[in-house]
């Protein structure tokens, strides 16, 4: 089943231009052999939920908590962002942000201003649109985008992830975020036929494009997102992904590393939190719990696609990873999906 190894990938931002590595299971081949789109389809949006807030100053909201991800964008002016355990932030016009499964927080025109609950807004609301004070005196527009995703696989996203991400108006790498934000937003406003279909791939886009720009952030970020970047343990992470039916070894991975053996086993388990075969067989099974739930693949199919001789080999990790054999656990989502 192994095929030869090839060079290793550049940044993941350039792995376009690199030949991916070969499977002679590429007919059975589970996943897209991309890091972030893989575990975005593993997460399967529930829900895009957009919202426009049109205020005038003074002005303060407090938020819920929301489960899962928060996008937005000031359009418009600037406010204040006080996010429960973190220093208040001050948005400026062009200025994203991510929320990672935010606790309650605050957006306001001013430090001082006491805040009212977004509920009380909210029963106002007109198609995905809030304003607070009149129009005449409007200086604030801010687009926010909830995400509410299937719950099963979230922790591979959130936990990669710090609380708050910023792109600032002025950073280049935003250039493309501005360009998908004029979109959504004209998209918004438009009663066009296919509307939701449409805000639901541009809000997908702009959540892709804010995880690569924090991936490649000075600072880089904890766990495979970190990691995806870096030419040493990025390339062969990137590389496992790309053909997960490999049957790959320490050796092989540390050869594409360019490191020594000792040396990728240590920094992959410092920089991913795990060590690199155990890292590649909780994948595989994450990927084998999707398709058994989705009913997508038989188990023989799984095996050969996730890099196993057998059937009986497939069966006995996916038991010890998950805590139930593949043919029970199948059983189980097909009973749940009939309920």
């Amino acid at each position: 089943m192994d095929s030869t190894v090839g060079p290793p990938w550049n940044k993941m931002n350039n792995v376009n231009s690199e030949k991916p590595y070969s499977s002679s299971t590429r007919e059975m081949v589970v996943g897209s052999g991309d890091p972030i789109v893989d575990v975005l389809r593993l997460l399967r949006t529930q829900a895009v939920l957009p919202v426009r807030v049109h205020a005038a100053s003074p002005w303060a909201v407090r938020f819920d908590p929301h489960i899962h991800v928060k996008l937005g964008v000031v359009l418009t002016g600037e406010c204040w962002m006080t996010l429960d355990g973190c220093e208040p932030l001050l948005l400026h016009t062009g200025d994203f942000f991510l929320l990672n499964n935010p606790p309650a927080y605050t957006l306001a025109s001013a430090l001082e201003v006491a805040p009212c609950e977004a509920a009380d807004f909210q029963a106002g609301e007109n198609d995905g649109e809030v304003r607070i004070g009149t129009r005449a005196d409007e200086d604030t527009y801010v687009c926010c985008i909830d995400f509410v995703f299937e719950e099963t696989n979230t922790s591979m996203l959130f936990d990669v992830l710090p609380p708050i991400v910023v792109v600032r108006a002025d950073d280049p790498r935003g250039a493309l975020l501005t360009n998908l934000s004029a979109l959504t937003v004209a998209e918004m406003e438009s009663g066009g036929v296919g509307r939701t279909l449409v805000l639901e791939h541009l809000a997908q886009l702009i959540l892709v494009h804010m995880l690569r720009v924090h991936a490649d952030a000075t600072e880089h970020p904890v766990g495979w997102l970190g990691a995806l970047v870096e030419d040493g343990v990025g390339s062969a992470l990137r590389a496992m992904h790309a053909d997960v039916s490999r049957r790959w070894t320490l050796d092989e991975l540390a050869s594409i590393s360019r490191m020594s053996r000792s040396a990728f086993a240590a920094s992959f388990k410092a920089k991913v939190g795990t060590a690199p075969l155990t890292y590649l067989i909780e994948w595989r099974m994450s990927l084998a719990r999707d398709a058994l739930r989705n009913d997508t693949r038989t188990i023989s199919e799984l095996a050969a696609a996730t890099g196993y001789e057998s059937e009986s080999a497939f069966s006995t990790a996916f038991r010890r990873v998950v805590g139930a054999s593949p043919r029970h656990f199948r059983d189980r989502a097909r009973h749940q999906s009939k309920a």
